[in-house]
């Protein structure tokens, strides 16, 4: 039995991104499913555990981490075999860390301003400006390929993974068209090559499609 538990579920494109972060260092874990629908993440066990109650939310042995992003750091720097998916060189480091920024701040939050209002409230219809938010994350994330295969060069890294599984689910709202976002399109389709992509992305990410996409109006 492995000490290290990944509470989440598959439709969350950060956990997505732990799951893929687990898979790439090779690590056994055994995950446990929160259905964040059913409110199974407000029962005072798993407030003890992240009075924040989100998910994903790390158990490595008692150690609890939350924040997908500080997940996967943790999870390389602990137990990396190499520093590839998250560099010791501090201006590599630098330029992964605001890629993960830039994640959390600009790419989820753009698809957070949506799909919170929507799984919340009920709320369907997409106000132009939120979708010209997504609209300008896919111009910067686009910009960011434009030179190299992933988001900060030549090597796969960490920023890469949790930027795909959040790209992924901005689909839901906005297709990324293969004329405007060449770029884009072709690092997803190497991200994809990874091997448990089907298991760790695509299968949750479907269910968050199949969720949304159908349910949204587009304003």
């Amino acid at each position: 039995m492995s000490n290290i538990v990944l509470y989440g579920m598959d439709i969350s494109p950060p956990v997505r991104a732990c799951l893929l972060t687990l898979r790439a260092l090779g690590l056994a874990f055994e995950y446990r499913e929160v259905n964040l629908l059913a409110g199974e993440h407000m029962t005072m066990e798993f407030q003890q555990r992240n009075p924040q109650h989100t998910v994903p939310l790390l158990d490595d042995g008692g150690a609890l981490i939350w924040d997908s992003h500080a997940i996967v750091c943790y999870l390389v720097d602990k137990y990396g075999e190499s520093d590839e998916l998250y560099p010791k060189d501090l201006l590599k480091r630098a330029h992964v860390n605001q890629r993960l920024y830039f994640d959390a701040s600009i790419l989820y939050m753009a698809l957070r301003s949506i799909s919170v209002p929507y799984f919340i409230h009920g709320v369907s219809l997409v106000p132009k400006e939120k979708v010209d938010n997504v609209r300008e994350a896919y111009g910067h994330l686009e910009s960011f390929l434009s030179d190299s295969p992933y988001v900060t060069g030549d090597v796969l890294t960490v920023a890469d993974l949790c930027c795909a599984a959040t790209a992924t689910s901005l689909a839901a709202v906005l297709d990324h068209d293969p004329i405007n976002y060449p770029k884009i399109t072709a690092w997803l389709e190497r991200v994809s090559k990874l091997p448990n992509y089907m298991e760790d992305n695509l299968r949750g990410l479907n269910k968050y499609i199949g969720l949304l996409k159908g349910s949204l109006t587009i304003l």
